[in-house]
Order: structure tokens, then sequence, then C-alpha cells
């Protein structure tokens, strides 16, 4: 009896090494929850970690906000960066975010996680968040449905937000009185957007007088839908897509069908794609979180001066301007948190933080989530310009 306890107890205890080395090598925090988890103090650099999309239909997305991290990173390391530590930044595509996210979770000297990108993969990252305990800041991740307020927290607006924006312009701005929306079922941001519209305009009285969709964001042919749009009378059409389904198909399929009124759309129409001619964008606009036509925040031209100098006179866009903010506002969650902080203490600092940045200035609500000024941008011969600031209700 004694042998075989003996060998149980051995088998047993080669298993739990062979799981815990196992764990060690998926990846998996084994530092989330102990009591000597890493402190600022530990290490002579401060490490951040990025997950971001970087292939795929919104890849230009992950693409600005990297330029944008980069830029913020190499600000405050010239300025001789926080407690007198370089920032490093450590980047991941997030094909399979939540593997990324782990991975980064897992070394210890990560204190903190810029993304992920867009709603769809920051949606499974989330519970990550918590169960590592690692303060992330999702840059662009507008999704109501995203658990955000524990560790995970955002510096752009919500997708409810944005839309009840959209239907509040169409009613006080462009003073249309029939609506339509159309928005992809398959995708929560685009969804998220459409249905929050929905709601608020008929809220604001206006007529929705066609509700469309299609089965996924990233279709390339909605010609049926918009001739319901068409025959409806909608003299406002609010299409919460990508950059890269609203310029190649929606706009000019809605025009090549004889629709001539406006098409509205969310930040997702950022870096907008123009195929054909420019007067079919004509009426077309987005709700946005920044403008570099803006010259009421001298943080936005200062902004943009750097960025030029440093990428060969490249204008930046959004997403940019808010992986440029989330930096900062790292930054100044680590100083407040202190030399000696741990992850969690960080993330305190974070919780309810007031901020002033290129996107604006806010205050993070009890979701970790900012309400702020939109901008509006319009289509001019092709190119947004600067059409209106909508300030929150207070």
């Amino acid at each position: 009896m004694r042998r075989k306890f003996a060998g149980r107890v051995a088998a047993l205890c080669v298993a739990a090494a062979m799981t815990l080395s196992l764990t060690a090598c998926s990846g998996g925090n084994m530092y989330a929850t102990s009591e000597d988890s890493m402190k600022l103090s530990d290490n002579d650099i401060i490490t951040l970690g990025s997950v971001t999309t970087n292939s795929g239909a919104a890849a230009a997305y992950g693409e600005a906000e990297i330029s944008g991290f980069k830029l913020a990173v190499s600000e405050i390391n010239a300025a001789g960066g926080i407690f007198g530590k370089q920032i490093k930044l450590k980047s991941m595509d997030d094909i399979e975010a939540s593997n990324a996210f782990n991975r980064l979770a897992g070394e210890k000297d990560v204190i903190g996680i810029l993304g992920p990108t867009i709603s769809s993969t920051t949606g499974a990252v989330a519970p990550l968040a918590d169960q590592n305990q690692l303060p992330s800041i999702a840059p662009a991740a507008t999704s109501d449905s995203i658990e955000t307020g524990g560790y995970l927290f955002r510096t752009c607006f919500k997708d409810s937000y944005q839309g009840e924006i959209a239907a509040k312009f169409a009613a006080e701005d462009l003073k249309v009185k029939k609506v339509a929306v159309l928005y992809g079922t398959g995708d929560p941001y685009s969804s998220g957007v459409g249905k929050a519209f929905v709601n608020a305009a008929k809220k604001a009285g206006l007529e929705v007088v066609a509700e469309e969709n299609s089965s996924s964001a990233d279709d390339t042919e909605y010609s049926s839908q918009l001739q319901k749009v068409q025959a409806a009378g909608a003299e406002f059409l609010y299409a919460p897509y990508y950059y890269s389904a609203a310029g190649p198909y929606i706009i000019p399929q809605a025009r090549s069908i004889g629709y001539n009124g406006y098409i509205m759309g969310p930040d997702g129409y950022d870096g907008l794609q123009i195929t054909g001619s420019k007067a079919r964008y004509n009426k077309v606009l987005y709700t946005t979180h920044y403008s570099p036509d803006d010259t009421s925040n001298k943080k936005v031209q200062k902004f943009i001066t750097s960025y030029k100098k440093a990428n060969n006179g490249a204008t930046p866009n959004t997403f940019t301007a808010l992986g440029y903010d989330s930096v900062y506002m790292f930054k100044r969650a680590i100083e407040k948190a202190g030399a000696n902080a741990s992850r969690a203490d960080i993330r305190k600092a974070i919780h309810g933080m007031s901020f002033s940045g290129v996107t604006g200035e806010f205050t993070l609500d009890s979701q970790g989530s900012p309400k702020k000024s939109v901008i509006v941008l319009e289509m001019k011969n092709g190119k947004p310009t600067y059409r209106s600031t909508i300030e929150p209700a207070k």
C-alpha cells in the first residue's frame, strides 16, 4: 500500500510539474495574482505591450495606432522618460488576439497593454485583462458589448454614443425627416452603432423609413438593400461600416441606383477609399474623435507638427491620434501611481482618470469609457473637412 501510495504521489507531482511547465510555455500569466507581482522598480525600463490589427480589412487602423504609440513613446523618451526610465514597446498582431494578450501578460516586465484595435478582438480580450490583472487601454474599440471598468479602459467613445450623436446631427443640423439605416449584422461594431442610431432617431422624432442589413460588415454587394432605401424616400442614410466597405462599395452603389441624399457613418469611415468620381462622395459625413483642422486645441497642432516631422510630412489620422493619447494616458497613470507601482496600482490610477489630449478632454466613467465632444467631418472634393463639433449633453 505504501509503495502504491508513494507511486501515486510521485505521479501527481510529475503531472503538476508538467502542468506548470505547459502553463509557462503557453504564455499564461503566472504573476497576475501573486504577492510578488512586478513593480516598476523591478526594471530599468518601462515596458508597454500592444496588440493591434496589422492584417485584413482593418489593418490600416492597427498600423495607424502603432504609429501613434511610437510617436508618443519617442517624445516621452526624448523628454527623459518616466521616473528617468525609458519606455519600451512590445508589439504583437491580433490575428490570435487572446494568445497574443496572454503571451504579453505572461511577461513579467509588461505593465500595461495598448489595444486591441477593433471591437471584435477587444471583446475577446476584455475578460483576460481582468483575469491577468493587467491594465489595458483600447484606443478605438467602440462596441457597447465590451466589458470595461475592471482592468480594461478605452480612449474612444462608445458605439451607442456615436449613434446617438449621428441621430442628433441629422435632426438638428441637417434637419431631415426621413432616415434609413444599413448595417452588418455579423459585426458588433456595425450592428451596435446602427441599432443605437435607430433608437436615438426615433426618440428625436425622425421617421425611420428603412432598416436594412447585410450578413457581414465586409460584403461587396449592397444594391438590393440600397434600392429599398431609395424607394422608401429616405433623405439620410446611416451606414456604419468600415472604410473598406463604405468607400468602394456602399457609397458608389448608392449613387448608381439614384440615391442622392446624405450618407453618414461612424469613425470607421476614417481612411475612406474613394473609387470613381469624387462627386459621388458629396454629402458624405462621418463622426470621429479628432480633426487636423481643429485649431481650438493647441495639442492637436503640436501633435500634427511632431508627427509630420517624424513621418516624412504625412498627416496623422484619427486612429493615430487615439493611439497617441492612449500612451499618454498610461504615462499619466504611471506618474500618479508612483515609481514603485504594481499593475494593480496603475489600474487604480487609470480608473476615473481625467485627461486632456489630442482627442479631447474627458473623465472616464465608472465603466472606463469617456464621454466627450464628437467631431463631424464632411467629404468635399474627395477629402474630409471639418464640419462641426458636437459637445456632450451635460
